[in-house]
Protein backbone atom coordinates (compact mmCIF):
# COMPACT_ATOMS: atom_id res chain seq x y z
CA UNK A 1 0.00 0.00 0.00
CA UNK A 2 1.39 3.44 -0.71
CA UNK A 3 1.82 6.30 1.79
CA UNK A 4 -0.88 8.08 -0.78
CA UNK A 5 -3.27 5.54 -0.25
CA UNK A 6 -2.54 5.21 3.79
CA UNK A 7 -3.41 9.39 3.58
CA UNK A 8 -6.65 9.15 1.70
CA UNK A 9 -7.63 6.04 4.09
CA UNK A 10 -6.28 6.99 7.50
CA UNK A 11 -7.59 10.75 9.32
CA UNK A 12 -4.21 12.82 10.13
CA UNK A 13 -2.97 12.69 13.60
CA UNK A 14 -1.52 14.15 15.80
CA UNK A 15 1.76 11.95 17.26
CA UNK A 16 4.09 12.39 19.85
CA UNK A 17 7.36 10.36 19.44
CA UNK A 18 9.40 9.81 22.73
CA UNK A 19 12.77 10.17 21.66
CA UNK A 20 13.00 10.28 17.55
CA UNK A 21 16.24 11.10 17.21
CA UNK A 22 17.97 7.83 17.56
CA UNK A 23 17.43 4.41 15.20
CA UNK A 24 14.09 3.02 15.41
CA UNK A 25 12.32 6.07 17.23
CA UNK A 26 13.73 8.12 14.68
CA UNK A 27 12.32 5.94 11.92
CA UNK A 28 8.98 6.03 13.43
CA UNK A 29 8.97 9.70 13.97
CA UNK A 30 10.37 9.75 9.88
CA UNK A 31 7.72 6.79 8.72
CA UNK A 32 4.89 9.09 10.80
CA UNK A 33 5.93 12.23 8.69
CA UNK A 34 6.38 10.71 5.41
CA UNK A 35 2.05 9.69 6.26
CA UNK A 36 1.31 13.12 6.96
CA UNK A 37 0.77 12.90 10.17
CA UNK A 38 2.08 15.80 12.80
CA UNK A 39 4.84 14.59 14.67
CA UNK A 40 6.15 15.77 17.79
CA UNK A 41 9.56 14.31 18.77
CA UNK A 42 10.52 14.70 22.72
CA UNK A 43 14.41 14.43 23.43
CA UNK A 44 17.16 15.99 25.12
CA UNK A 45 18.56 17.14 22.21
CA UNK A 46 21.92 15.59 22.53
CA UNK A 47 21.68 12.29 20.44
CA UNK A 48 21.25 13.56 17.34
CA UNK A 49 17.99 15.69 15.16
CA UNK A 50 14.71 15.00 14.59
CA UNK A 51 13.47 13.80 11.26
CA UNK A 52 12.62 16.89 8.82
CA UNK A 53 8.98 17.95 8.83
CA UNK A 54 8.85 16.82 12.25
CA UNK A 55 8.89 19.13 15.35
CA UNK A 56 11.15 18.77 18.78
CA UNK A 57 10.78 19.56 22.18
CA UNK A 58 13.56 19.13 24.49
CA UNK A 59 13.21 16.56 27.36
CA UNK A 60 15.67 15.33 29.39
CA UNK A 61 12.52 12.36 30.63
CA UNK A 62 14.96 12.40 34.52
CA UNK A 63 12.84 16.08 34.79
CA UNK A 64 8.95 16.43 34.53
CA UNK A 65 7.52 16.74 31.67
CA UNK A 66 7.51 20.33 29.64
CA UNK A 67 4.55 22.43 29.70
CA UNK A 68 4.83 22.85 26.52
CA UNK A 69 4.37 18.92 25.69
CA UNK A 70 1.89 18.73 28.68
CA UNK A 71 -0.34 21.75 27.53
CA UNK A 72 -1.10 19.55 24.05
CA UNK A 73 -3.13 16.70 23.51
CA UNK A 74 -1.61 13.60 20.91
CA UNK A 75 -3.85 11.18 19.11
CA UNK A 76 -1.16 8.53 20.09
CA UNK A 77 2.18 8.45 21.98
CA UNK A 78 4.78 6.12 20.77
CA UNK A 79 7.77 4.99 23.58
CA UNK A 80 10.61 3.13 23.60
CA UNK A 81 11.64 3.43 27.12
CA UNK A 82 13.29 0.84 29.30
CA UNK A 83 12.95 2.87 32.40
CA UNK A 84 9.61 2.53 34.39
CA UNK A 85 9.81 5.86 36.06
CA UNK A 86 10.26 7.46 32.94
CA UNK A 87 6.94 5.45 31.70
CA UNK A 88 5.32 6.55 35.07
CA UNK A 89 5.54 10.38 34.14
CA UNK A 90 4.44 9.83 30.12
CA UNK A 91 1.36 7.73 30.81
CA UNK A 92 0.08 10.31 33.39
CA UNK A 93 0.29 13.04 31.00
CA UNK A 94 -1.01 11.36 28.12
CA UNK A 95 -3.67 9.00 29.12
CA UNK A 96 -6.06 9.57 26.97
CA UNK A 97 -3.88 9.22 24.16
CA UNK A 98 -3.43 5.87 22.14
CA UNK A 99 -0.12 4.38 23.20
CA UNK A 100 2.40 2.04 21.04
CA UNK A 101 4.90 1.04 23.83
CA UNK A 102 8.13 -0.57 22.17
CA UNK A 103 8.82 -3.58 24.88
CA UNK A 104 10.82 -6.90 23.66
CA UNK A 105 11.67 -10.36 23.32
CA UNK A 106 13.75 -10.07 26.53
CA UNK A 107 10.42 -9.76 28.91
CA UNK A 108 10.55 -13.58 28.03
CA UNK A 109 12.69 -15.76 30.17
CA UNK A 110 13.63 -18.32 27.33
CA UNK A 111 13.25 -15.64 24.21
CA UNK A 112 14.25 -18.00 21.56
CA UNK A 113 12.24 -21.12 22.13
CA UNK A 114 13.69 -24.00 19.75
CA UNK A 115 9.72 -24.31 18.24
CA UNK A 116 7.54 -21.96 17.30
CA UNK A 117 6.93 -18.38 19.25
CA UNK A 118 7.45 -17.22 22.94
CA UNK A 119 4.17 -15.03 22.35
CA UNK A 120 2.35 -17.48 25.28
CA UNK A 121 5.29 -18.16 27.91
CA UNK A 122 5.42 -16.62 30.73
CA UNK A 123 7.38 -13.55 31.35
CA UNK A 124 10.07 -12.77 33.95
CA UNK A 125 9.16 -11.33 37.20
CA UNK A 126 8.60 -7.38 36.23
CA UNK A 127 10.81 -4.67 38.73
CA UNK A 128 9.16 -1.40 38.77
CA UNK A 129 12.55 0.17 40.21
CA UNK A 130 14.70 2.00 37.92
CA UNK A 131 18.42 0.16 37.56
CA UNK A 132 21.41 -0.39 35.66
CA UNK A 133 20.25 -2.92 32.34
CA UNK A 134 23.72 -4.15 33.01
CA UNK A 135 23.51 -4.84 36.56
CA UNK A 136 22.35 -8.29 35.66
CA UNK A 137 21.27 -9.87 32.53
CA UNK A 138 17.61 -10.40 33.19
CA UNK A 139 17.34 -6.09 34.57
CA UNK A 140 16.49 -4.88 30.86
CA UNK A 141 13.94 -7.61 30.53
CA UNK A 142 12.11 -7.37 33.62
CA UNK A 143 11.84 -3.49 33.49
CA UNK A 144 10.47 -3.62 30.21
CA UNK A 145 7.71 -5.61 31.78
CA UNK A 146 7.33 -3.31 34.29
CA UNK A 147 6.98 -0.37 31.74
CA UNK A 148 3.94 -2.23 29.70
CA UNK A 149 2.22 -3.36 33.19
CA UNK A 150 2.19 0.75 33.55
CA UNK A 151 0.92 1.17 30.23
CA UNK A 152 -1.65 -1.11 30.29
CA UNK A 153 -2.91 -0.08 33.98
CA UNK A 154 -3.13 3.58 33.27
CA UNK A 155 -3.95 4.57 29.48
CA UNK A 156 -7.14 4.27 27.41
CA UNK A 157 -6.19 1.68 25.10
CA UNK A 158 -2.78 0.38 24.34
CA UNK A 159 -0.37 -1.53 21.77
CA UNK A 160 2.77 -3.35 23.43
CA UNK A 161 5.31 -4.74 20.97
CA UNK A 162 7.73 -7.09 21.43
CA UNK A 163 10.73 -7.05 18.88
CA UNK A 164 13.68 -9.25 18.52
CA UNK A 165 16.88 -8.68 16.79
CA UNK A 166 16.38 -5.03 14.91
CA UNK A 167 18.58 -4.21 11.85
CA UNK A 168 19.37 -1.32 9.30
CA UNK A 169 19.95 2.08 8.91
CA UNK A 170 20.99 4.15 12.06
CA UNK A 171 21.70 1.09 14.60
CA UNK A 172 24.12 2.68 16.50
CA UNK A 173 25.08 -1.03 18.15
CA UNK A 174 26.61 -2.50 14.60
CA UNK A 175 25.53 -5.85 15.90
CA UNK A 176 24.69 -6.45 12.13
CA UNK A 177 26.84 -4.63 10.36
CA UNK A 178 30.12 -5.79 12.59
CA UNK A 179 30.22 -9.41 10.85
CA UNK A 180 30.05 -8.44 7.47
CA UNK A 181 32.89 -5.74 8.21
CA UNK A 182 35.04 -7.97 9.87
CA UNK A 183 35.23 -10.81 7.43
CA UNK A 184 35.42 -8.20 4.37
CA UNK A 185 38.46 -7.01 6.48
CA UNK A 186 40.04 -10.06 6.32
CA UNK A 187 38.99 -10.67 9.92
CA UNK A 188 38.05 -13.79 11.93
CA UNK A 189 35.06 -14.05 13.97
CA UNK A 190 33.71 -16.14 16.62
CA UNK A 191 30.19 -16.60 16.53
CA UNK A 192 28.40 -18.36 19.36
CA UNK A 193 25.56 -20.66 19.81
CA UNK A 194 25.26 -23.66 17.23
CA UNK A 195 25.37 -23.15 13.25
CA UNK A 196 22.10 -24.70 12.79
CA UNK A 197 20.11 -21.93 15.02
CA UNK A 198 18.12 -19.56 12.88
CA UNK A 199 18.28 -16.19 13.48
CA UNK A 200 15.28 -13.91 12.46
CA UNK A 201 16.28 -9.94 12.06
CA UNK A 202 13.09 -7.19 11.55
CA UNK A 203 14.55 -4.24 9.39
CA UNK A 204 13.89 -1.06 11.02
CA UNK A 205 12.29 0.42 8.47
CA UNK A 206 9.76 -2.25 8.01
CA UNK A 207 8.73 -2.08 12.37
CA UNK A 208 8.64 1.49 12.15
CA UNK A 209 5.92 1.32 9.58
CA UNK A 210 4.07 -1.21 11.18
CA UNK A 211 4.36 1.00 14.31
CA UNK A 212 2.71 3.64 12.92
CA UNK A 213 0.04 1.49 11.16
CA UNK A 214 -0.65 0.72 14.87
CA UNK A 215 -1.18 4.04 15.71
CA UNK A 216 -3.15 4.98 13.14
CA UNK A 217 -5.27 1.76 13.67
CA UNK A 218 -5.20 2.46 17.24
CA UNK A 219 -5.22 -1.52 18.41
CA UNK A 220 -4.59 -3.56 21.28
CA UNK A 221 -2.88 -6.05 22.71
Amino acid sequence: MSRATIRANVALMKILVLGGSVFLSKAVAAEAVARGHAVTCANRGSSGSAPEGARLVRWDRAEPAPAELTRASYDAVVDVARLPSWVRTAVAAWPNAHWVFVSTVNVYPDPHPPHGTPADSPLHEPMPEDVDPMSSPEAYGRMKVACEEIVRGAVASWTVVRPGLIVGPGDPSGRFTYWARRLADGGEALAGGDPGDEVQVIDVRDLAAWIVTCAEQRTGG
